[in-house]
């Protein structure tokens, strides 16, 4: 019996699919919300979703974009990447996602 691995929509989270392999993200229509996503590994949303609950305090979280939020959680989920590999650089007076960026050290 072969393992499958779940994908979420990464614009409802809402509906998943199942595949029998493992990548961190599929393209396709989302028959939940209409429109043409990602469908992110399960692994990688379970981690962003740990990481908003509970954010970082080595990350300046906060100033994050959703998108750059999620690649991080891609990295420490799929890789043997750790927070300390990541850094946010940017305008720390620039308004929260302006200019800002999660950057792997």
């Amino acid at each position: 019996m072969s393992r499958t691995h779940t994908y979420r929509c990464l614009n409802c989270l809402d509906h998943a699919v199942t595949r029998s392999f493992d990548t961190s993200h599929l393209s396709r229509t989302c028959p939940n919300c209409g429109s043409f996503e990602r469908f992110a590994n399960e692994a990688v949303i379970d981690r962003f979703e740990s990481l908003e609950a509970s954010p970082p305090t080595e990350l300046d979280w906060e100033r994050l974009e959703r998108r750059e939020k999620l690649l991080v959680a891609e990295r420490l989920a799929r890789t043997e990447k750790t927070l300390a590999d990541f850094e946010v650089v940017g305008n720390e007076d620039d308004d929260a996602g302006d200019g800002v960026a999660a950057t792997e050290a």
